[in-house]
């Protein structure tokens, strides 16, 4: 085994365990608010509102509300650990390493994305507790699932690098990522909004998302798929890339 690789797994074990070891902070915040969310939004008025493009209500926002748990978990692990590295300097024991920048950002985006998955399928199996749930495109779930939550992680690691204070972070996490999750077709269908409406949702790209995922668990996807998931494939790579380059230039992480 190499010592690349021996670094790689040190790292990666590292930041896995900064969050199975505080599941109390890490699962147990989605789990409510899941429960809250298919309780009120599913239950409740998906009875008045019955199907959208022939699903259950509750089973229509089921796969944005993975989405939202998925990619908010794998933003805030890569940000707030490389962040509070920098602040408290323990980053720096990293950086003095012989492991490669590329290893070290792998490292840091494999175990936020990890981390992201588990939430994600954490309130799908909620979802099942309120209705019956399956995966009819088991290839797409898996593969969408795979890049949203390794390109949030690429973006946590270049936000944590950024910020300059806590807040930063909060502010990123709540008044950006979630507002476009939530106009991000999680509680509604495009078909829904004037012509104009639709043109201008097609530029949030968690439209993309949520219905890769929708598509993998249902079947059913108001955007093709297929590109889909071959642009965010790319915008992943590029993001990861731009992490690489800014460990390289050390933004952020000289004081």
């Amino acid at each position: 085994m190499s010592t690349e690789f021996t670094g790689f797994l040190a790292l990666l074990r590292r930041e896995i365990l900064r969050f199975v070891r505080r599941p109390k902070n890490t699962f147990l915040p989605p789990f409510i608010t899941n429960v809250l969310y298919f309780s009120v939004f599913g239950v409740i008025l998906g009875e008045r509102i019955d199907t959208i493009i022939g699903v259950p209500y509750i089973l229509f926002i089921l796969p944005g509300l993975v989405v939202l748990g998925a990619i908010s978990n794998a933003f805030e692990n890569t940000s707030f650990n490389i962040f509070h590295g920098r602040w408290n300097r323990y980053i720096e024991e990293v950086l003095t390493s012989p492991l490669p920048y590329r290893t070290m950002v792998g490292a840091y985006v494999l175990a936020a994305a990890i981390r992201g998955a588990i939430v994600g399928t954490l309130i799908a199996l909620i979802g099942a507790f309120f209705t019956s749930v399956g995966v009819v495109r088991p290839f797409y779930l898996v593969a969408f699932g795979a890049v949203i939550t390794l390109l949030f992680a690429a973006l946590g690691v270049i936000a944590g690098l950024w910020a300059d204070d806590f807040d930063d972070l909060t502010m990123l996490n709540q008044f950006i990522l979630r507002p476009l999750v939530f106009f991000g077709g999680v509680f509604y269908s495009l078909n829904e909004l004037p012509a104009t409406l639709q043109q201008v949702s097609l530029l949030n790209p968690m439209i993309y998302m949520v219905n890769g995922i929708r598509f993998g668990f249902l079947g059913v996807s108001e955007v093709d798929p297929n590109i889909s998931l071959a642009v965010l494939s790319g915008l992943t790579i590029a993001v990861v890339a731009l992490d690489v380059a800014l460990f390289r230039r050390g933004y952020g992480l000289a004081n």
